[in-house]
């Protein structure tokens, strides 16, 4: 069985797909140099912020993007653009009946929103090959007025405790009159693709739309003066059809095709001073140029020299009820005296290059699950796929532009001003476009782990980019995002890195040892800074501030506590002992070719012991508190004194993950460390009853050791409460917060302040960052994830030695692999239909769930209700929440019994080189 499953997931080779990543190799054909690298929503980022105060936001609002050049990127529906974003293209529409062009995704800002943030569309990403040779999208075009006034004033009367005002709660689309309009991408070539845009009109009677397939230069020549300034220009092409030719000097010459005899638009992608600052512009024609000549009539606003850095093809259409109207074009370094006819062969290439996707996702899809599985799993990975975005942002111009030298003495201090030294200029993987469009550290880390599925290529490029000398901090911290890049994030990264290293290696046979060996250098320096800057009192017991987790702790943990005092954090030291665990996988692993790096490993196999005794002493002070069975946050006051903040959340879960499987291989690796450390342990007895037991006599499975921050009754206590249904285990994954607190609320009083922790299963109460994320009850898809790797390691490390009830009280008794696999069973089962055909994801709106048109679409939220397993935050998360497609391959792959003989990573455990080279 489990050679039958290597081969299936061996398939991949052999596709057309395939062999496209083997001429992506160094001066061959680049088939990822066009994607969908722009932004969902470049206006309101820090990046574009020049205001005194630092309200990204309202600074520049959407609103103001039509009109306003970018400075930093560009955003559009649907859109594509080259690696270096020099050459964009995306979709525009217009109803006859709004009052702007549709170029871009509205939504609402934090002062807006009773939940903060919220993109107010629906669009989907639907497939994605991982070079973008085929992509499809879908966006849902009301025929009607779109709502922009009733969405943001209705938003403003409802409070925290109200849901959030949706698009269909406005009813736009009643009675169905608006318009899918699919957006299709094949590449003939790297340079050569076609688009396809086709327009379902769903409502009952004929409906009118304009669509403006837009090409243009983003403007680098007003903010970098000097630099050439690109131009388009009509030029004749093949009789029925237009032609823009796009002439740049990095990029060379381009050529938009577009079918029929239609209309083309020119103006500028400059700022329309007039509208924005009420000064003289330098030029009639400017960025909103093609918006006025359509919606307001104003002849004199586009080129009639048919040249510009912005153009359209303006096509109006009339398309009958259930009727679909297809337009096609053609973006290609082809000459039209050089391609003939470009649509000649259209159909048979965008034909061709569908079926690639489909043979392509058929290879990595396990043959077991149903339909509907595959289904979800597809769709999250095109979401991941869809999700890269073009990300520039040169700190220090930045700040030199906001009058700061960042490099003098007694320099005026704002945002991210530390981090001068950064010139972010990369496709990066996006937590969500509209939402989050910045990459987040930690986000990034769990994005890889999915996106291994489809690109291990890629993935490895993402992690080495956080540890680049332009991105890491001298001091050796990874940044955190873009609003404060000196926040803290879990420290994840290396877990990664050894995870695609053994995706690889399972996959191919040998994993990339140069990668690992590069980023083992900058991790060192990484794992020095959580030393020496985030354990306060250097006792191995660790800080870090929200640590990703917002609203989680009683007290907004990333400011001064208003008792005063420090916070010892039960999450921030589980994430460090795990970070330490996954630095000595890397370092076994390295020192099997060189010995250099076996002081490596004893070095950070004393950091997980030194951590473990720390964490795990006994005592009123102590983050263990043996009446619960669970581990808590202590606070530390100015007296001394210290208490424990006994609230049942994640940060006491998170000490499982802290766990790691030593198989007698690598034992074997470094016969001189294993010797130091026994005698270490019998030197210092503390230090071995301080950790899960291993070693001799207590060898498991298949003769393999553990590292564990929990012993076997610690394990057992925890997981009793973690799958009680009435505590963490909600149907669909285990919940952030305990169902507990529901009728025991945690409240703490400071100097008259009550400070209260309740259970919240939606949406937060408070506006503790933002208010836009939720951590005191809703289900978290990546913290489940590092669960389902904790349980799925004590499996490897018990077998079938190890059972538990679950769910508790429940009489039904697990191996550990057995509730892995009901974790990711009730998450997966957030997505799928359930017996009555409904998606629990969509929760109680009727669109979702029943309308043909609707639902089987799939959006893959941010967090999710831990009652009823609806989405909640960013609509589009896909990031972290995409990791459900490893978990439905994983599972749909391996059984127990497969697991626990090959010793295999599969997703979150290991693999042994040998023993998968014999498996393929």
């Amino acid at each position: 069985m489990a050679r039958n499953a290597e081969s299936e997931r061996l398939q991949e080779a052999n596709t057309i797909e395939s062999l496209r990543f083997q001429q992506e190799a160094p001066g061959k054909k680049a088939w990822r140099k066009w994607g969908p690298y722009l932004s969902e929503r470049q206006w309101g980022t820090v990046r574009e912020d020049y205001s005194q105060d630092g309200n990204a936001w309202d600074y520049f609002s959407h609103d103001q993007a039509r009109s306003r050049a970018y400075h930093w990127g560009e955003d559009g529906l649907a859109g594509v653009s080259d690696w270096n974003q020099l050459l964009c293209f995306s979709v525009g529409l217009w109803n006859n009946k709004d009052p702007i062009l549709k170029e871009r995704l509205f939504g609402l800002t934090n002062s807006e929103s009773n939940h903060g943030e919220d993109v107010k569309e629906y669009y989907f990403y639907l497939d994605s090959t991982p070079t973008h040779s085929y992509m499809k999208y879908l966006y849902k075009y009301p025929q009607t007025a779109f709502p922009y006034n009733d969405l943001i004033e209705t938003s403003k009367r409802r409070n925290r405790g109200d849901m959030e005002y949706e698009l269909l709660d406005t009813g736009i689309f009643k009675g169905d009159r608006y318009f899918d309009v699919f957006v299709e991408y094949a590449k003939q070539s790297p340079e050569d693709i076609l688009i396809q845009i086709s327009v379902s009109n769903r409502g009952p009677e004929p409906a009118t739309v304009h669509v403006l397939p837009t090409l243009w230069f983003r403007n680098t020549w007003t903010w970098w003066p000097g630099t050439p300034k690109p131009s388009l220009k009509q030029v004749s092409g093949q009789k029925g059809a237009k032609a823009v030719a796009a002439s740049h000097a990095d990029l060379g010459e381009r050529y938009l095709y577009c079918e029929g005899d239609v209309p083309l638009l020119f103006t500028e992608n400059e700022t329309n001073n007039e509208r924005i600052f009420g000064t003289p512009n330098a030029s009639p024609y400017v960025k909103d140029g093609i918006n006025n000549y359509v919606v307001n009539g104003r002849q004199d606003a586009v080129n009639p020299e048919k040249t510009g850095t912005k153009s359209t093809a303006h096509y109006e259409l009339q398309v009958r009820a259930g009727q679909t109207a297809t337009i096609c074009l053609r973006l290609s370094d082809a000459a039209p005296d050089a391609i003939g006819d470009p649509f000649k062969d259209f159909s048979e290439i965008m034909q061709a290059r569908q079926h690639e996707a489909d043979e392509f996702y058929k290879s990595i899809t396990p043959t077991r699950i149903s339909e509907d599985e595959a289904r979800v799993m597809r769709q999250a990975l095109a979401g991941m796929l869809w999700s890269k975005q073009y990300f520039f942002f040169d700190v220090e111009k930045w700040l030199q532009e906001h009058g700061v030298d960042a490099i003098k003495p007694g320099r005026r201090l704002m945002r991210n001003s530390e981090w001068f030294h950064m010139v972010n200029q990369h496709i990066i993987s996006m937590p969500d476009k509209w939402e989050y469009p910045w990459y987040a550290a930690w986000d990034l880390a769990f994005h890889t782990i999915a996106l291994s599925t489809v690109d291990v290529e890629f993935a490895k490029q993402q992690l080495d980019l956080m540890l680049q000398s332009f991105f890491l901090h001298p001091t050796g911290q990874i940044p955190a995002y873009e609003w404060n890049f000196s926040d803290v994030n879990p420290p994840v990264h290396a877990w990664a890195t050894i995870f695609l290293y053994r995706t690889e290696q399972a996959l191919k046979g040998e994993g990339d040892l140069e990668f690992l060996r590069r980023s083992f250098a900058k991790l060192t320096l990484n794992f020095s800074w959580w030393v020496n800057r985030k354990d306060r009192f250097g006792k191995n017991l660790f800080e870090g501030g929200f640590l990703g987790l917002d609203n989680i702790g009683v007290f907004d943990r990333s400011a001064a506590l208003p008792t005063g005092g420090s916070l010892e954090q039960a999450d921030g030291t589980a994430w460090v002992s795990m970070f330490a665990q996954n630095m000595l996988e890397i370092a076994v692993e390295l020192a099997a070719h060189d010995s250099f790096y076996e002081d490596l490993v004893l070095k950070f196999a004393e950091h997980f012991m030194w951590i473990a005794l720390a964490m795990n002493q006994t005592g009123p002070e102590g983050m263990w508190d043996e009446e619960d069975g669970f581990y808590y946050d202590v606070l530390r006051l100015p007296d001394g004194s210290a208490r424990r903040l006994k609230v049942r959340s994640m940060v006491g879960l998170l000490p499982l993950c802290a766990t790691t499987v030593i198989e007698p291989w690598q034992a074997e690796r470094v016969p001189r460390v294993t010797e130091m450390l026994r005698e270490r342990l019998e030197r210092m007895p503390e230090l071995r009853n301080s950790i899960h037991a291993t070693g001799p006599g207590h060898f498991g499975y298949a003769g393999r050791g553990i590292a564990a921050l929990v012993n076997e009754d610690r394990l057992r206590r925890i997981l009793t409460r973690m799958l009680d249904e009435n505590e963490f285990l909600s149907p669909y994954g285990i919940r952030a917060l305990s169902r507990y607190h529901d009728q025991h609320p945690f409240v703490v009083h400071v100097e008259g302040q009550e400070y209260r922790v309740n259970y919240l299963p939606a949406e937060s109460d408070t506006g503790m960052f933002g208010g836009n994320s939720n951590w005191r009850g809703p289900v978290w898809m990546p913290v489940n994830a590092l669960l389902i790797r904790a349980l799925s390691s004590f499996y490897l490390y018990y077998g079938d030695n190890f059972k538990i009830e679950c769910p508790t009280g429940s009489g039904n008794r697990m191996n550990l692999f057995e509730v892995a696999r009901e974790i990711a069973r009730r998450l997966t089962g957030i997505f799928l239909r359930d017996k009555s055909g409904r998606r629990p994801v969509y929760g109680g709106t009727e669109k979702f769930q029943n309308d043909p048109h609707w639902k089987d679409y799939i959006l893959f939220y941010e967090y999710f209700h831990g009652d009823n397993g609806a989405g909640l935050g960013a609509s589009h998360q896909t990031g972290w929440t995409g990791i459900v497609a490893k978990l439905i391959e994983l599972f749909g792959r391996l059984d127990g019994a497969q697991f626990l003989d090959a010793g295999k990573a599969g997703a979150f455990a290991r693999s042994e080189p040998a023993r998968n080279k014999q498996l393929a």
